[in-house]
């Protein structure tokens, strides 16, 4: 088994580590929360002082960091020069693909391997298991590293060159925020006419109005009991996090002239959402903004 340091160890990276111990692996984290580093150790994982003291005897660096300016600053070339030679680096952040490749050739500038995985899942798949792995690099890369992601997911696809695994999600997240606010408007037109959230959204899953946002994360609250939703919009995926998404999505579109209509109308409604103070709460909440909460709070 391959020497795993583990490089952010938040709401989707802790669980992500503690799945690869559950499976056998060594794993040595850090994080800037004592939290999370306690919660590491719970799971029988070990814990360093720095990033680059928990990889310099890693034979594996995974790294799952909130945004591009986060994974250069950590894969700079002093930390990749204090590698084993041909150590395997996995960077599960979601970020720009230009990052994503500019770290890729400065690790192979220094011996070093590198893919970009990105995840799908959310916080559910992580603890579960069962995330999408979405892979950009070179094919002997993701075969090396293969075997590590199935430790962490069921999926796991290799979209292309590096950088690819960043695109490909972002196209993903772009679509799922517009069909979660377009599910949120169908359930609150049908509720303002009085029809109950639950059987509308039995009607809709078996119609053609069928998607994930209404079968597995339903933005209603008490209609999925397992859903942020019935959780006060808690512990998800955050309407900051998916406000960063929809921004990346933009700038692809902007680099390769390519209209994103609806992506920027969903960019516009997050960051609207976000800056009105509900950053850091789940992005199925967005049927508030919908259902007036906004417009109820700023007294107009």
């Amino acid at each position: 088994m391959p020497n795993i340091a583990f490089i952010g160890l938040g709401n989707m990276g802790g669980p992500m580590a503690a799945n690869l111990i559950k499976k056998g692996h060594n794993v040595t984290g850090f994080d800037l929360s004592d939290t999370a580093l306690g919660a590491l150790v719970s799971a029988g994982g070990q814990t360093s002082v720095s990033a680059s003291e928990a990889s310099k005897n890693a034979d594996v660096v995974i790294s799952m960091l909130p945004s591009g300016k986060h994974v250069a600053e950590l894969y700079s070339e002093e930390f990749i020069s204090n590698l084993k030679p041909n150590t395997l680096l996995i960077d599960s952040s979601t970020i720009d693909a230009v990052t994503a490749r500019a770290v890729a050739q400065l690790a192979a500038s220094k011996g070093c391997k590198m893919i970009d995985a990105p995840v799908s899942g959310g916080t559910s798949g992580a603890q579960a298991g069962t995330l999408t792995f979405i892979v950009g690099g070179k094919t002997e890369d993701y075969e090396k590293a293969r075997p590590i992601l199935k430790c962490m997911g069921q999926n796991i696809f290799h979209a292309g060159d590096s950088g690819a695994g960043q695109v490909a999600k972002i196209c993903n997240n772009m679509l799922l925020a517009i069909h979660m606010i377009g599910t949120s408007e169908a359930i609150n037109l049908g509720t303002r006419h009085g029809l109950d959230p639950k059987t509308l959204s039995e009607i809709m899953q078996k119609s053609s109005g069928r998607n994930w946002s209404l079968e597995v994360y339903n933005p209603y609250p008490g209609v999925l009991e397992n859903a942020p939703a019935s959780r006060e919009y808690s512990g998800g995926f955050a309407v900051d996090l998916m406000t960063k998404d929809l921004g990346l999505a933009a700038e692809a579109g902007l680099e390769t002239k390519t209209s994103t209509p609806l992506g920027n109308a969903a960019l516009n409604l997050y960051r609207m959402w976000s800056e009105s103070g509900n950053g850091a709460i789940d992005f199925s909440s967005i049927i508030q903004l919908l259902n007036g909460k906004l417009k109820a709070e700023n007294g107009n």
